[in-house]
């Protein structure tokens, strides 16, 4: 009885071992098909520091990248930096990859160096950067590789349509507080004045402008001061063109406005529509950045993506603009504005972009019924 019970026993014991192992195993299995069915993006966002929603770069390239993704039923997601500086956008972007994408979109000039690091290291993952072009930490060496979309925008013709319609709404006293002395900063300047230039000329006015670069992007005390100034002197609209130095003039303006109980001192805007920004915002000169950002995933799934070189996104690719949904005019409507977007387009003005002199009183030498004050 006792042998008997023992080979029952044993035999228990077999058979329990042998269904621990049978469900071990189907639990190996199981893992492995959960790992194998792994959620992937195909199309991925690198942010910068900046949230999703932050009404410039970050926001206006998702939107761009959202819009087609929708459209096509493709999968896609946006990540975001716990820190500012290459590395860390570089191992972001790396994370993006491991997720999955196939193409990452990188907003803004701070993405040139990391782009420049995973062009070359991911050859078989596409990029496209806005606002910049791949380059070495030094800026000695510049390449694009034919996996990589840079794009640019024609800021000139962006200020061009801004300072245009500043004039023709009934606006003859303008400044420009600028950030750095950089391309994009200048050309938005330059195209600003002579857009200024054109209406005052189309309507036998004279205009003047007040001009500043305040070699920073951030809004500061002293750019508030200046902005101050301008508006206590008389002028009527600031183009706040660099970064958060648009927002020194939003804070001048406003202080302005409360001491005039009127509306009496106007801001333009920059990159994208500022009107959330600020009540006294009456329109921005943008990058359209969503268009841009579309365009280039249309031509990467259709087989014609522009790799290896920069684009460049202006009127005739509907790149640049000015808002016009939320703007502040009182004479300038929108039918004025799309006559003057298709002039603009089809070489009825020329704007004269040479940023090689960042100075307008020495540079702007066509300008017939505007005169600018250049302010060290």
């Amino acid at each position: 009885m006792k042998k008997l019970l023992s080979s029952v026993l044993a035999l228990m014991m077999v058979l329990s071992l042998v269904a621990c192992g049978q469900k071990q195993a189907a639990t190996s299995a199981d893992s492995g098909a959960a790992a194998s069915k792994k959620e992937t993006f195909e199309l991925a966002l690198v942010t910068d520091l900046g949230t999703i929603d932050d009404k410039s770069f970050n926001q206006g390239a998702w939107e761009g990248l959202v819009k087609y993704a929708t459209e096509k039923g493709i999968s896609h997601k946006y990540y975001q930096p716990q820190e500012a500086g290459t590395n860390a956008y570089f191992e972001t972007i790396e994370l993006a990859i491991e997720g999955g994408a196939k193409l990452v979109v990188c907003p803004g000039f701070l993405f040139e160096e990391p782009v420049y690091l995973a062009q070359t290291k991911y050859p078989d993952v596409h990029f496209i950067l806005l606002d910049g072009e791949p380059h070495t930490a030094d800026y000695s060496t510049y390449k694009t590789e034919n996996n990589t979309m840079p794009i640019l925008y024609q800021e000139d013709e962006a200020g061009f349509l801004a300072g245009y319609a500043a004039v023709k709404d009934g606006n003859t006293k303008l400044g420009f507080l600028g950030g750095m002395s950089v391309p994009a900063v200048i050309r938005f300047g330059f195209g600003y004045i002579q857009g200024a230039d054109a209406a005052a000329k189309e309507l036998g006015e004279n205009c003047e402008v007040v001009y500043n670069y305040t070699g920073a992007f951030a809004a500061t005390p002293e750019a508030q001061s200046l902005a101050a100034s301008w508006y206590n002197a008389g002028t009527e609209v600031v183009f706040g063109c660099g970064g958060a130095v648009g927002n020194s003039a939003m804070s001048a303006a406003e202080g302005k406005n409360q001491q005039e109980g009127k509306f009496v001192a106007k801001v333009i805007g920059v990159d994208v529509d500022q009107y959330s920004e600020s009540d006294t915002v009456i329109t921005s000169a943008i990058k359209l950045l969503s268009n841009s950002v579309y365009d280039g995933i249309t031509m990467f799934y259709n087989g014609s993506f522009p790799g290896g070189k920069t684009s460049v996104f202006s009127v005739k690719n509907n790149g640049v603009g000015a808002a016009m949904d939320h703007a502040k005019f009182e004479k300038f409507t929108k039918a004025d504005y799309d006559a003057l977007y298709n002039d603009l387009k089809a070489g009825k003005y020329k704007i004269f972009n040479d940023v090689t002199d960042y100075n307008p009183e020495t540079a702007l030498k066509e300008l017939t019924n505007t005169k600018v004050k250049f302010i060290e």
